[in-house]
């Protein structure tokens, strides 16, 4: 067992290793949120799939599911979104002919126009944050964060927790019923 620390042996939620992630993301990615909504005109999820299809324009174009999953989103939710950034001309869907199930995602001329403005932005948040950080110390979060995806994608496979019924009054955070405490 490592050394005791906050992160190995938490006392409260601000030890959290998931808590304090969301903090930094709280902090740096609210700058990235206004810039999103306040300058360009769209949502942070928007935002999210239009970069991964601009990071993946050279290549095939993303089915919905294979774009769902690059971006940890469920499918209705990617679904719902893509519609979003078709309805703003950012994003096409192609069908494959002979097979209407098969749709290709690609960014429009705007869309690729806003990826490579909106890209640059995110960039700079990104190098400021990590300007926290010496050259070494970059190099061992990177590890680390390879890491820590890789056992998040493991326990996310064996799953384990039981899904909420939403209509027999679940929440999206598991509880039945509408009270009770954590």
């Amino acid at each position: 067992m490592p050394d005791r620390t906050r992160l190995t042996q938490p006392q409260s939620i601000e030890d959290l290793l998931l808590y304090r992630l969301s903090a930094v993301l709280a902090g740096a990615g609210g700058i990235v949120i206004r810039q999103c909504e306040g300058r360009f005109g769209i949502t942070r999820r928007e935002w999210r799939l239009l970069a991964l299809l601009g990071a993946h324009a050279s290549g095939p174009a993303p089915t919905l599911s294979a774009l769902a999953t690059l971006a940890h989103l469920d499918r209705p939710r990617a679904s719902r979104t893509v519609s979003e950034l078709v309805q703003k001309k950012l994003v096409s869907r192609t069908t494959r002919a002979g097979d209407a199930r098969h749709v290709s995602l690609a960014l429009t001329a705007e869309g690729l126009a806003l990826y490579r403005e909106v890209f640059p932005v995110t960039q700079a948040v990104n190098l400021e944050l990590l300007g926290a950080l010496e050259a070494g110390e970059v190099a061992q979060l990177e590890a680390i964060l390879g890491k820590l995806e890789q056992r998040a994608a493991g326990m996310a496979e064996r799953g384990g927790l039981p899904l909420a019924d939403r209509r027999a009054g679940g929440s999206r955070r598991g509880r039945q019923g509408g009270g009770g405490s954590a």
